[in-house]
């Protein structure tokens, strides 16, 4: 057995990232949803560079003769990789982008280029510019007095060549003009729909702020910077609070080395060079490109066309769950019968219903909960601070190290500690990622519970997003199972074992390894459906590898990285692959196991990545209500049945879209969810219908954690 169905992580994420840029030149997706697709595209693009690049930068500085395991790829194999992948994807980019703007002139909006202003367009954009920016626009020269200023990740900078009037053989000097803040981005000329931006404006008229010199060249430039920090163990050593220690991380990471340039429009060599040279970005890492260094204009662009209700996609509304009724308890339907809410076709709102019936409830003791990423205007963060005001024990994990929400999430943690809610941080070595909350209650026999675990984040923002599930029961093993997590973790420890729930870093990985074993012994009879965001987990692909020689057949629905190829002769011949990348972003995890009696189901926080198995605490429960399993394992069905977001990864590893058979009807699973939503809402209680302003948005994913 060789090493030929395996693929690397990194490039596996890029052919992920082209399947988003893919939306973005589908003529059936609305215009300016197509504009948003190109603005996910550039977002994973600098996390990817922040997080992955910075990361295999380290790695090619201080472990340069290192492998990875799976493709045998040192990193600096896999850096050159990527910086040719990145260069072919780009002209993609620019050119879906050029394709966007053209349809939207139909619409009145126009990107204007300086090749086709008028006269009268260029006087007005000079005024405002001599008014409205230059003021406020600082001057950094380069010299041997003034060193370059800092350059921050992400902004966007105009730098110019220059050299005295007076003196034309004299010496050449570098200027920077800061063009990302204290100004807006987008500037339209009055009564009309053409715009520039605001970078565009500061290069167009640099010789206005450098008055006694001459303008050899100019560009405008972004950098990203290494945001890969990691968390030093000695910290944990010093007799500081974990929230001041990741207070100061995040400041570090913020000035780390840069591992990305890119340049708009076409600089001249000489300009190249010298920034290159002063931020110390290698050749490779160079990336030109026609359109905008980023897309953060779209809002102010969107509120101009907000009224073309064509350019967006059909507003869709979160409704009702059928399985519950609004009159009646929800704590006493949930210890009835487990009640499972599926995002965002069902609304989130019946899970936060739960949490303020908790915190009104006398016979409520306790809630515990693991908050991972949390919204900005959070009512899961109200509801848990109005239980611990109404005197119940109210236990919060939230984890500090969520990366990119590591500032909100300290946030909140001051919050929730001044109401009076016990704040823990997690484990040293370990992210807490699971979505479990416990609320135990009094009750004739002692206590009982009520446990959820879900999927997804406890996020309302999101949750009209990410497809996610989330299971409530009041099943006593998985409150014990659940009391257990929560007790270990108070004191620093990981679970050892449990009744019912499988738990990360100890008790996930090995069962699911026993039930991969136990449908080889089945042979062709065998089956594995599994849904996840990623799955590189080496010995989980050899596994299912081995699964599928013996005649497993085995389904999987893996939206972003998949390290295993499918229908590998003798290998993975047995395996097919899908990727479903559409409105939205695909959450969920689903592990199915065996067919008909055999079957067991569980939904998960855990891809199957190893960071997730053996770095992580997470949870997966299994779904023993026979009803809620024959619904998951329909949607899984639905999902494989996709013909029009869904691509199946062949066995060279490209990914192509599902070709629709003739006389097939088309399918997008994510709307065909959202019709059964709304069928379902109108069986049982009205519908709740999408008010005109809004408008489902689909933001970068950070989106897989």
């Amino acid at each position: 057995m060789g090493e030929k169905f395996y693929d690397n992580r990194e490039l596996s994420w890029l052919k992920f990232n082209e399947r988003v840029l893919e939306e973005a030149q589908d003529g059936t997706t609305p215009l300016f949803e197509r504009l948003r697709f190109v603005q996910i595209f550039c977002s994973n693009l600098d996390e990817f560079f922040m997080i992955r690049v910075g990361s295999l930068n380290d790695k090619h500085i201080f472990s340069p003769k290192d492998r990875e395991n799976k493709t045998n790829m040192t990193a600096k194999e896999q850096l050159t990789e990527i910086a040719r992948r990145v260069k072919a994807l780009l002209p993609v980019k620019d050119g879906a982008y050029a394709d966007i703007m053209n349809g939207m002139t139909a619409y009145g909006i126009q990107h204007l280029t300086w090749d086709n202003l008028t006269s009268d367009e260029d006087a007005f954009l000079r005024t405002y510019f001599i008014k409205e920016i230059q003021p406020l626009l600082f001057t950094g020269v380069v010299d041997k007095k003034h060193p370059i200023p800092f350059l921050k990740s992400g902004e966007i900078y105009v730098g110019v060549t220059i050299r005295k009037k007076d003196d034309p053989a004299g010496k050449v000097t570098f200027g920077i003009l800061p063009a990302s803040e204290n100004f807006p981005r987008l500037i339209w000329l009055p009564g009309t729909g053409k715009f520039v931006l605001c970078e565009e404006l500061i290069n167009r008229y640099a010789e206005l702020v450098f008055k006694n010199f001459e303008i050899i060249s100019r560009c405008t430039f972004r950098v990203t910077r290494n945001a890969d920090i990691a968390m030093d163990e000695g910290l944990y050593d010093h007799d500081v609070d974990f929230r001041d220690v990741m207070s100061e991380l995040v400041k570090k990471r913020k000035k780390l080395q840069p591992v990305r340039l890119e340049l708009q429009g076409k600089p001249s060599a000489d300009i190249i060079e010298i920034i290159a040279k002063t931020l110390r970005v290698k050749e490779n890492f160079i990336f030109r490109q026609k359109s905008p260094l980023n897309m953060d204009f779209l809002s102010a662009l969107e509120r101009r066309l907000e009224k073309q209700s064509e350019l967006f996609f059909k507003p869709l509304t979160p409704q009702r769950s059928p399985e519950i009724d609004p009159s009646r308890s929800i704590i006493s339907q949930i210890q009835q019968r487990d009640i499972m809410l599926s995002y965002p076709y069902e609304n989130i709102n019946q899970f936060i219903r739960l949490l303020d019936e908790a915190a009104d409830n006398p016979d409520v003791m306790s809630i515990k909960i693991t908050l991972y990423r949390v919204a900005r205007d959070s009512k899961i963060i109200n509801a848990l601070i109005r239980a611990a005001e109404n005197g119940k024990d109210v236990l919060a994990l939230v984890e500090l190290r969520a990366r990119f929400d590591e500032e909100n999430n300290i946030g909140w943690s001051k919050q929730l500690e001044e109401a009076g809610v016990n704040v823990i941080y997690g484990l040293e070595e370990l992210k807490v990622h699971s979505k479990l909350l416990l609320i135990t209650l009094r009750s004739g026999n002692g206590v009982s519970y009520i446990t959820q675990v879900g999927t997804g984040n406890y996020n309302e923002r999101t949750s009209k997003l990410y497809t996610d599930l989330t299971l409530m029961t009041a099943d006593r093993d998985f409150g014990s199972d659940a009391s257990v997590v929560f007790n270990a973790l108070t004191v620093g420890n990981t679970v050892e074992s449990t009744n019912k729930l499988l738990v990360a870093p100890k008790g996930l990985k090995s069962r699911i390894v026993e039930l991969i074993d136990n449908e080889i012994t089945y042979g062709k009879d065998g089956y594995i459906g599994i849904k996840m965001n990623s799955l590189t987990d080496k010995d989980i692909i050899r596994k299912l590898a081995e699964a599928s020689r013996a005649g497993v057949r085995i389904e999987l629905v893996v939206r972003g990285i998949c390290c295993l190829i499918a229908g590998v002769e003798d290998e993975t011949e047995n395996i097919r692959v899908i990727s479903i990348v559409g409105r939205f972003l695909e959450h969920s995890r689903i592990y199915i196991f065996g067919k008909n009696e055999r079957r067991r189901v569980y939904i998960s926080s855990a891809d199957f990545m190893t960071r997730n198995t053996e770095r992580r605490v997470e949870v997966a429960a299994p779904v023993l209500d026979a009803g809620l399993a024959d619904r998951i394992a329909d949607m899984f069905a639905v999902m494989l049945r996709d013909n029009v977001k869904a691509r199946e990864q062949e066995s060279d590893g490209r990914y192509r879209h599902v070709v629709r058979k003739d006389g097939e009807a088309p399918l997008n699973s994510q709307l065909y969810f959202y019709d059964k939503a709304y069928e379902s809402a109108l069986s049982t209680v009205d519908v709740i219908r999408p008010v005109a302003v809004h408008r489902v948005k689909i933001r970068r994913v950070r989106k897989s954690r």
